[in-house]
């Protein structure tokens, strides 16, 4: 069971007395990791497989020690799955610039996704003339399966999806998902910005082809993050930059890539941050994913039960906890959520997003929405006491 007043001990930056519900944008980083980053600057600071002296040396091994924590917290083959990026965004963008597109192609998305895992389509498909196929969810932000089955066809090259809603916080039956795609040999992309942080990942229980996601939602350091590539889409998944470090050999009429990981982490990377984003998957592990989840569905309840019980809320995303993570959007009647966000701030010293959340699509598609809405979202340092403090606050907002 998730011991969460012992959890928070190690989040000094809760001592403030601010109650940060924002964790869907960025989560809060421990002391293990700022630690451990800033163990990197005091004892061993130097560049990565550049030098034989004693600092590169360990900078080196504690570096390629973060790729097999990370391989392991998803459950990769190896650490040669597991391409060290700044972010969920860029892994996505390393795939769509990859993979070798013609006019026949189509590519599968949804409605609910972020913008990074639906304008990158977008771009493709005008640049290349692919066509794109959007399956639609009901307002709750749940799907049929066969209406992916409808879309997905032998001309589906990539599936692209979510696998939880930034906005609804829906879970998406992502494995379903994928065995569809894979029945007429498509590829499947799942952008795990919002999952990996909150549900146990098994890349090869899943079966997926690409997993992006990124270490700042999932208590690691901002600036780090990883796209999981699967054995099959090693060799012929083209970095997105190349340069120093992702070559073994260099003529003056040809390169040879070096092995993965390497190859797609072109010069100087972000040591610190991923060594910071191996410790938070450490931090994870010990705490339990298991334990993460379960904690969400019963911050989930309260905050959407609560919300749902005061009057001139409406709440988006499915009523069912178990549906979704520890996240829900609202909107008050007659304000605007912006108003609603900075109200929470200064007169009640509760952080949460407002917005169309980088999802404006679903926004417009769905609930025909000009302004967006509020967002609350949790982790596994926030307690019942805070979802009660905010609840309390909507409603004398409300009302």
């Amino acid at each position: 069971m998730l011991n969460v007043e012992s959890i928070r001990n190690d989040f000094p930056i809760l001592k403030q007395g601010f109650t940060y519900l924002d964790s869907a944008a960025s989560s809060l980083t421990p002391e293990q990791v700022v630690l451990k980053e800033m163990e990197f600057y005091r004892l061993y600071r130097a560049n990565v497989e550049r030098g034989v002296h004693r600092w590169s040396q360990k900078a080196s091994e504690e570096y390629e020690n973060a790729h097999e924590i990370v391989s392991k917290f998803i459950n990769a083959s190896g650490p040669e799955n597991i391409a060290m990026l700044r972010n969920t965004t860029e892994g996505i963008n390393l795939v769509a610039n990859s993979l070798d597109w013609k006019k026949t192609d189509n590519i599968v998305t949804t409605i609910i996704e972020h913008h990074s895992n639906f304008i990158t389509w977008l771009r493709v498909s005008q640049k290349r003339g692919c066509k794109i196929n959007l399956v639609k969810s009901s307002k709750e932000g749940l799907f049929d399966l066969h209406d992916f089955e409808k879309m997905i066809n032998d001309n589906t090259k990539l599936v692209a999806v979510t696998g939880v809603s930034n906005v609804l916080g829906v879970i998406t039956p992502i494995k379903e998902i994928i065995k569809i795609a894979h029945e007429h040999n498509a590829l499947v992309l799942v952008d795990g910005a919002q999952s990996v942080p909150h549900i146990k990942t098994d890349v090869k229980d899943l079966k997926v082809d690409f997993l992006s996601f990124s270490g700042h939602k999932m208590l690691g350091p901002t600036g780090s993050g990883g796209l999981y590539i699967a054995n099959d889409f090693l060799l012929n998944t083209e970095p997105l930059c190349i340069g120093g470090g992702t070559i073994t050999d260099v003529s003056i009429d040809s390169f040879e890539f070096a092995a993965p990981p390497m190859k797609f982490e072109a010069g100087t990377p972000a040591i610190a941050q991923v060594i910071g984003l191996g410790e938070a998957c450490i931090y994870l592990q010990q705490v339990g994913m298991d334990n993460v989840s379960n904690w969400d569905h019963v911050l989930a309840k309260k905050l959407v039960d609560g919300l749902l019980e005061i009057e001139g809320v409406e709440v988006y995303g499915p009523h069912d906890p178990k549906q979704r993570v520890g996240l829900a959007t609202f909107n008050i009647k007659n304000m605007n959520p912006h108003d609603v966000a900075l109200t929470l701030d200064t007169e009640y010293d509760i952080g949460i997003r407002s917005g169309h959340h980088c999802a404006l699509p679903l926004m417009k598609e769905l609930f025909q929405i000009k302004e967006g809405n509020a967002r609350a979202s949790t982790y596994l340092y926030n307690t019942k006491n805070e979802i009660e403090k905010l609840l309390s606050a909507v409603e004398e907002i409300a009302h």
